[in-house]
């Protein structure tokens, strides 16, 4: 049976883990579900004004390791599943990065092209008045998602500093860098998946200097993913994709340029010299480096027979099946799961909640530094308890990260 649930894909890799590692079945279970769930229903005033209303979440998965940490999205399809899903995966992220966090995840349903920059505000302050209540910068800190950027977050700070009488910056990260944002944090989740990648390259035996590269989404991930590995690794850049199609050119596409085409047309498709695909075409190239950044569920058991590419590295989460897991790992494609290779962003937003709270700034080479170091390291563990374990590098990875959080709630105990 093929699980196109992304919450029933996370629930199904947290049973197998916990199973493998022999977990009470008791802790199991409180690993499958998040600790707290909010959903709200809230109107806010349109510009016309008439009055909408709007649905939003905020789930926060596990607090054994420390506040929980996690992004908040604007989409017409949230809803409260996938929301978990994220949630989940942002608690195993965090312990693989080693960051003192559990994970959550914020939404609102909402289609942000239909809406002004004013609306957008409301709905945002709106929202932000609603889950006040379980935020703050001990107890969750949201960040950017999909749809939502560095001015989100700077009207979430300042309704929930409102509410507190005083600037309270460390209660977002993701901020623009005028109100207490880090420097790096734009690009830091692709930073995380070249440095992942370049480690990957070294245990493949792939030089990275001409590695052919196919990247699925050329959202922020995406773009910002082909410009470094293109530029600091020299990777060629063979094919990228948005949600209306993708281009190719084997002799090598120019990620700026192609980005420049982006911004002007509003899509890839039609770049010159180059030849329209499809995004399922696109996974299926013949490339040494692989990297789904956009949809979940996209390399599944109908197409993973077919994935060409050495190295899959995941910078959208979840977009690789149980199921294919398993025939990409017998066919000997590494995958960095999504957990490890996108935790680049947490990591950088990490370092400014630390930054906020100290007042002290980091340069931009101070980031990349830290960054690069608890990148490596993180790839190292994997890999190794991958070898030393027979695992697929997604189960090693679920394996340390279980093990830290199931350690964390065995000291803290079970209350009372």
């Amino acid at each position: 049976m093929v699980i196109d649930n992304t919450f029933e894909e996370v629930k199904a890799q947290v049973e197998k883990v916990g199973k493998y590692l022999d977990i009470d079945p008791g802790l199991i279970e409180v690993l499958k579900r998040p600790s707290r769930e909010l959903t709200v229903n809230f109107p806010v005033k349109m510009d016309d004004g008439k009055i909408e209303v709007f649905t939003g979440y905020r789930v926060q998965h596990s607090l054994a390791r420390g506040p929980t940490k996690g992004g908040i999205r604007y989409h017409p399809d949230v809803g409260i599943d996938e929301v978990r899903a994220l949630a989940m995966l942002m608690t195993w992220k965090c312990a693989v990065v080693n960051l003192p966090y559990g994970g959550a995840k914020g939404g609102v349903r909402i289609d942000v092209k239909q809406y002004s920059k004013d609306e957008l505000e409301r709905v945002t302050r709106r929202f932000t008045e609603e889950i006040s209540n379980v935020i703050g910068p001990q107890k969750d800190i949201p960040a950017p998602d999909m749809y939502t950027n560095a001015q989100t977050m700077a009207w979430i700070m300042d309704t929930y500093s409102m509410k507190k009488g005083y600037s309270v910056p460390d209660v977002v990260t993701g901020k623009p860098i005028e109100v207490g944002g880090s420097a790096g944090r734009d690009e830091a989740t692709s930073r995380g998946i070249m440095y992942t990648v370049e480690e990957a390259a070294k245990v493949k035996g792939i030089s990275p200097d001409g590695a052919r590269v196919a990247i699925q989404g050329y959202g922020n991930v995406g773009w910002h993913a082909a410009r470094l590995l293109h530029d600091e690794l020299g990777c060629k850049i063979v094919a990228l994709s948005d949600s209306t199609g993708g281009v190719m050119n084997k002799q090598g596409l120019d990620p700026v340029k192609v980005h420049e085409h982006k911004m002007r047309t509003g899509t890839v498709m039609e770049y010159p010299k180059s030849v329209c695909i499809s995004n399922e075409e696109l996974l299926e190239l013949d490339c040494e480096i692989l990297v789904p950044a956009a949809l979940d569920n996209v390399i599944n058991e109908s197409n993973a027979e077919n994935i060409k590419a050495q190295i899959v590295a995941e910078g959208a989460n979840g977009p690789t099946t149980v199921s294919a897991d398993k025939v990409l790992f017998e066919k000997d494609i590494l995958v960095i799961p999504d957990i490890l290779a996108n935790a680049g962003g947490v990591t950088v937003s990490y370092f400014e909640w630390v930054q906020s709270r100290l007042q002290f700034f980091w340069s931009v080479e101070e980031v990349k530094e830290k960054l690069k170091e608890i990148m490596t390291r993180s790839f190292s563990r994997v890999f190794s308890t991958s070898q030393s374990d027979d695992l697929d590098m997604r189960a090693a990875a679920y394996v340390l990260a279980m093990k830290d959080v199931v350690r964390a709630i065995e000291l803290r105990g079970i209350f009372p």
